[in-house]
């Protein structure tokens, strides 16, 4: 089945049409008006004139646009990202064609099929973070070892909503021969609800790098038997009724289309009424529904929407048990974003039962 799972995985680009290019000696004015007006600009000599290029595109962009409000800056790195990805670096035997740059086993790894092809410099700076993190791995406070993401999962970099779900975990006192991860991303939850006992966890996924990324972390070892994937939406193959399931969906409503990463971060309209009436033909009688939130979307004004509170008020399907919630640590004073939301921000476990 892993075979035959398309990775996602930023499209290699063919130039066709001589593109403008940039390095040390290049004039910034003309090369922002390439951007502007759409042209493709090749880094050319150092992988710095890429750094040096991107640093003089967000100077240009704050002398044009607001970036206060939440709203303004989301205008603001759209702008970015637009201009920012007709940024290329050419790419040679899968190793970037500049000097100095990063050595980034992606390369390699997503594209065995073409050693010659061109990227983004965001698309760049994303692989080379990612393989850092692969390499290295992330050590999570809740965990006994490290996990090592595959390209293009989600994982996360804070932790109060893992150690809520931890302390709901050690005070758990239901039957725990099988569990459901829906959205198992990383594997975070799956390897919590093995390290306190569960005997089988079923984890899905609609992104491919999830399902391919943690059977490859799994390997042959135990965690392979009590771990079983599927890439699939929602509930995928797995229908049998279980005691606990788990989901720790994204956090922020969607106001466009959204794929790739960013199906962890955004849920469109239909995702909770779509994954709630799934969820009553999975769950036993006496099992616990489980799903990690947060009030983000509420204290930053993208909605005034709860999606399981209007579960829970609108349908008779579930009622609610109990919740827990932990205030999030208070913002770096290094982040370049505004911090007050994190003053008011919370991560929520809401427990539902059957009705």
């Amino acid at each position: 089945m892993i075979k035959d799972i398309q990775l996602n995985k930023p499209e290699a680009i063919d130039v066709t049409e001589r593109p403008a290019f940039y390095n040390a000696d290049s004039n910034l004015v003309t090369t922002m008006n390439n951007l502007e007006e759409g042209k493709v600009v090749l880094i050319r000599s150092f992988y710095s004139n890429g750094l040096h290029l991107l640093k003089e595109l967000h100077t240009h962009l704050k002398k044009k646009l607001p970036n206060k409000t939440y709203q303004e800056q989301q205008v603001y790195r759209d702008t970015y990202r637009k201009l920012s990805n007709l940024i290329l670096l050419e790419i040679v035997d899968n190793k970037l064609e500049v000097a100095k740059a990063p050595s980034i086993g992606w390369l390699e790894k997503l594209y065995p099929e073409i050693q010659n092809f061109h990227l983004t410099l965001p698309q760049v700076q994303g692989l080379n973070s990612s393989w850092q993190w692969y390499k290295k791995g992330i050590s999570i406070p809740v965990l006994r070892n490290k996990i090592h993401p595959f390209y293009g999962v989600y994982f996360p970099t804070r932790f109060e909503h893992l150690e809520v779900f931890d302390n709901y975990l050690k005070r758990y006192e239901g039957p725990k021969k099988a569990a459901m991860d829906v959205g198992v991303g990383s594997g975070v939850l799956s390897l919590q609800m093995v390290k306190h006992g569960f005997q089988k966890v079923y984890g899905t996924d609609v992104n491919p790098n999830a399902i391919v990324g943690l059977t490859e972390f799994m390997g042959e070892t135990k965690l392979s038997r009590k771990i079983e994937l599927d890439y699939a939406p929602l509930f995928g193959k797995f229908d049998t009724p279980v005691e606990l399931i788990v989901f720790n969906p994204p956090w922020l409503p969607a106001d466009k289309d959204v794929d790739g990463i960013d199906e962890a971060i955004y849920y469109p309209e239909e995702m909770f009424p779509a994954f709630f009436e799934a969820a009553k033909e999975r769950l036993l009688p006496d099992g616990k529904l489980v799903i990690i939130f947060s009030n983000l979307a509420q204290i930053t004004n993208v909605t005034t929407e709860q999606p399981i509170e209007n579960e829970i008020a609108n349908k008779d399907r579930f009622e609610l048990e109990r919740t827990f919630k932990k205030r999030v640590n208070s913002a770096s004073e290094k982040t370049k974003r505004n911090p007050h939301w994190r003053d008011l921000e919370e991560v929520e476990l809401w427990e539902l039962k059957l009705k």
